[in-house]
């Protein structure tokens, strides 16, 4: 199957919102994340986000549509983006059923005292009402 693999296109951010909303619900872009996408005959079929922050940055809201996981497609997007992973610390907050997925990108479990000022707090509240997070520091590759 050929996929593409590309940074989006600001004007393209409503179509990413959409693809949320189908998708993963609790997932919100916004235009000042910087955002990947992978896509099939013209179709987006996934994406990450990255949200920014002054020293560090926010791996978040990684979704592959389920008609396409089992794919590699996670890992192959993280490959795709990974100039960018590197481009500032990179955290993400891992639901405890992906960690190996992180793990395999560069990821390592830390302890929440680990996590920049601007991120102990927001960790706090993604956990709360929500399945098991686990703070993640990418090392670069």
């Amino acid at each position: 199957m050929s996929y593409s693999f590309r940074r989006l296109d600001p004007i393209r951010l409503p179509l990413i919102q959409r693809f949320y909303k189908s998708h993963y619900p609790s997932g919100k872009a916004k235009r000042d994340e910087v955002i990947w996408t992978v896509e099939k005959d013209g179709q987006i079929i996934g994406c990450v986000r990255f949200r920014q922050f002054n020293d560090c940055q926010l791996l978040t809201g990684m979704v592959i549509h389920s008609d396409h996981r089992r794919n590699r497609l996670a890992s192959q997007l993280m490959e795709n983006c990974e100039a960018q992973a590197n481009s500032k610390q990179c955290f993400c907050f891992a639901y405890s059923h992906l960690e190996a997925l992180y793990t395999k990108q560069g990821f390592v479990t830390i302890g929440e005292a680990d996590l920049p000022a601007p991120l102990d707090e927001l960790f706090i509240r993604y956990s709360q009402g929500r399945k098991k997070l686990i703070p993640m520091k990418r090392i670069a590759c």
